[in-house]
């Protein structure tokens, strides 16, 4: 029988425990993915015990304040705080989730935290987007005409029109959602994911945009779009409730129908 594992230096070990100081009573403990690239030995798991007494409501309070005042070395992406930015993504009881936005109370025992999986890790909670970004930037993420603009105003577009790119304009490249498919887990080299193929959709659906044809030109492939088999984890993953297999499907759809 075949036997599958992990290489030795991927398995994670346990690590530090740091108890709540004395006097504590609301406590929460939270389970913390470390990985440090300058040394040898394997990840580990790090066990903090936090008073919530003195902590804000998310996730994300919770590392800042382990950050501060327990372990400086502990280290994650974070801006906004607001759920706008994508900065503080990771994996968070199991779910790919926005730290700044997850709330502590929703989380029952002890907190698990770790980074987006599937990704190469930097250090700690930082995985190494390079490659989702490059997939980003291979879609041409921007208007592209011919035609030249009209001289004293903008270009225009109908109301309803522009209400068919409002939700997909509203990605704020977290990646999430490409974390969350088995499909790009696999082929994340060849097919460009949840995120980058929404990008996409945005500006083959904007009226305004002249490149239609080779955008479709460009994502007719075997990997790069028709790896999508619609598992649907995308769309449960996404923090701001968009579905990027819908838009998937409807390019598949866009590419038939030009087809015939």
């Amino acid at each position: 029988m075949a036997q599958f594992r992990l290489p030795q230096n991927s398995k994670v070990r346990a690590g530090r425990t740091h108890p709540a100081k004395a006097g504590a009573g609301n406590t929460r403990t939270f389970r913390i993915y470390r990985f440090d690239p300058e040394s040898t030995a394997n990840p580990r798991l790090d066990s903090f015990t936090v008073d919530m007494a003195s902590c804000g409501p998310m996730v994300l309070d919770a590392l800042i304040k382990i950050k501060n005042e327990i372990d400086p070395t502990l280290t994650f992406r974070r801006s906004c705080r607001e759920g706008i930015c994508g900065s503080c993504a990771m994996n968070i009881d199991g779910v790919n989730d926005l730290a700044c936005t997850k709330a502590i109370a929703d989380v029952r025992g002890d907190v698990r935290v770790y980074p987006l999986p599937h990704m190469p890790v930097i250090k700690d909670l930082v995985p190494d987007l390079s490659n989702f970004y490059a997939q980003y930037a291979s879609v041409k993420p921007w208007l592209q005409t011919r035609t030249p603009a009209p001289p004293d105003r903008e270009r225009l577009q109908a109301k309803h029109d522009q209400e068919k790119i409002d939700r997909p304009s509203a990605c704020i490249l977290c990646a999430c959602c490409s974390a969350s498919c088995p499909s790009y887990w696999w082929n994340s080299d060849r097919y460009l994911g949840p995120a980058a193929l929404l990008a996409a959709y945005r500006w083959i659906i904007d009226t305004r945009d002249e490149a239609t044809g080779e955008r479709l030109d460009e994502l007719e492939d075997p990997f790069r779009l028709y790896r999508c088999h619609t598992i649907m984890n995308c769309a449960e993953a996404c923090p701001k409730d968009l579905n990027p297999a819908k838009a998937i499907a409807e390019i598949k759809k866009l590419i038939a129908e030009r087809q015939h």
